[in-house]
């Protein structure tokens, strides 16, 4: 596939860009380096349940853990390597998810060590036990690649085969690690394309390889097993060569920012009565070249504003930042090597701060403050937990929009970093020092569900006593605070 010696060529020119500082626009809003450069070349990052940051190192084994210190602060966090992958493993481009029982799941690779592959490699990762665990394939995928990942409602894990002929998915039991083989009806491969959760539980994609109809989106129905064509974007999003998209940030609203690889954006409406509409959104400027994200990317900010990362053309730098809110894009500051790099190097995280964790393959790890806040309306709301805690033991919560009302942060089929799952913060009330309780056992990962969730959390054996508060925290977003006292 072209695509496939685009995919070639971006990772060959990686090592050959110049990096340089430039300043964008934005005053309001700032990036901080990391008072503790990462030891390796940090790459794609998730967050674990109990509040650390796991970073795998550029193409490699290697795994790092980011630990905020005792105020919460990720720009202040210290670095420790953790358990590598599987000796044969070493993915880049893939897909991979924080599961509802807390461990983490990697899948697939475009390379692997850094040599073009389209490996059908795969683990599991305990951040308890911290030991990775190979899982096999689904049976006869001799491919999986750089494919699209995501976590159903119910807490299963989807996965997409990026370049087989024939469209393939298949849903994970986590227990037995075995994998069963779903949906019927895609209209095209999977190749460059990628999954948004909607409230309602279905799966957005706008197709990338589909000749006879190069407009076309599809809903992924997970109740159905099934997919139906929904009609027409309106407008080209995907790079008609190289099959690139961008993302599709969910916004709070429930319409869904999708970004092409064209330099076009559209907004998707959902309906509860028929496949949902478009319009056309703002196109991004031309700055020394048309500006679009042919793969990069993006992440909702705790005020629904979108920060995203664009540059010129397909996988050339430099890299220009902006916000979406809703009607207009507005550049803001760029990261200190914004000059030497292409979008599709960037990868976001939302911290629980609310801050946004940037890295792109090198030891300079960065992270955006942005100017806004959040909406009440958009907090998870505690409804029931012991006021008694005990360290070492572990307790349920519930409570509404524990999953947040997105998926966080944003790319496509290279990289997933989802964040739509509770964490719990203690603060402690005469110190102010902030600890994590590890939660598992979601009983939902649907996004802005006014349904109630269950989940449990394990509160830490050295954590301080006395009187606290308690926070439940999605995307960067707090609950009001709940008080009360560690034994």
């Amino acid at each position: 596939m072209q695509s496939r010696f685009l995919d070639t060529l971006r990772t060959l020119t990686l090592g050959f860009l110049v990096a340089a500082v430039w300043s964008g626009a934005g005053q309001a809003q700032t990036w901080t380096t990391l008072k503790n450069k990462a030891p390796f070349d940090a790459s794609t990052a998730l967050q674990l349940t109990d509040g650390r940051i796991l970073v795998q190192a550029y193409g490699a084994s290697q795994y790092y853990t980011l630990t905020p210190d005792n105020t919460g602060s990720y720009v202040n966090g210290t670095w420790t390597e953790v358990a590598s992958l599987p000796s044969n493993y070493g993915p880049l481009y893939y897909a991979s998810a924080v599961l509802p029982d807390d461990r983490v799941i990697v899948m697939g690779g475009e390379y692997n060590f850094l040599s073009a592959d389209w490996t059908n490699l795969g683990a599991i990762y305990d951040p308890v036990a911290n030991t990775w665990t190979k899982v096999a394939a689904p049976s006869g995928w001799s491919e999986i690649g750089d494919a699209e990942s995501v976590v159903l409602p119910n807490g299963t894990f989807l996965l997409a085969s990026c370049c087989h002929s024939t469209p393939q998915q298949a849903t994970l039991d986590a227990s037995t690690l075995a994998w069963t083989v779903v949906g019927t009806g895609k209209a095209d491969s999977y190749d460059e394309e990628a999954y948004t959760l909607l409230p309602s539980g279905a799966l957005l994609t706008v197709d990338a390889n589909n000749t006879s109809d190069p407009l076309n989106f599809e809903l992924y129905l997970p109740a159905k097993a099934k997919w139906v064509s929904g009609g027409s974007t309106g407008i080209q999003l995907a790079d008609p060569s190289s099959h690139e998209l961008g993302p599709g940030p969910l916004l709070p609203n429930g319409n869904v920012f999708y970004i092409g690889a064209t330099g076009n954006t559209a907004v998707y409406t959902p309906s509860a009565t028929g496949a949902g509409s478009w319009v056309a959104g703002p196109k991004f400027p031309n700055i020394g070249g048309q500006l679009d994200v042919a793969d990069g990317p993006a992440a909702v900010l705790p005020d629904g504003n979108v920060l995203i990362q664009a540059s010129p053309g397909v996988y050339n730098p430099p890299s220009y930042f902006f916000e979406y809110n809703g009607t207009t894009l507005t550049q803001v500051a760029a990261t200190s090597t914004a000059s030497g790099e292409p979008s599709y190097v960037g990868r976001m995280l939302v911290l629980p701060t609310g801050q946004i964790l940037w890295t792109d393959g090198s030891t300079n790890v960065e992270i955006y403050t942005a100017a806004g806040t959040y909406s009440s309306a958009w907090q998870p709301v505690v409804k029931a937990v012991a006021k008694s805690l005990t360290p070492g033991s572990s307790y349920a919560i519930q409570g509404t929009l524990f999953n947040g009302m997105d998926a966080g942060a944003y790319y496509g089929d290279d990289a997933q970093m989802a964040t739509n799952y509770p964490l719990v913060q203690i603060i402690n009330k005469a110190t102010g020092h902030v600890f994590y309780a590890r939660t598992y056992g979601h009983s939902s990962m649907a996004v802005a569900s006014s349904a109630t969730v269950t989940t449990h959390f394990a509160v830490p054996t050295g954590i301080e006593t006395g009187a606290s508060s308690l926070v439940v925290v999605a995307n960067g977003i707090p609950s009001a605070p709940v008080a009360i006292n560690i034994n």
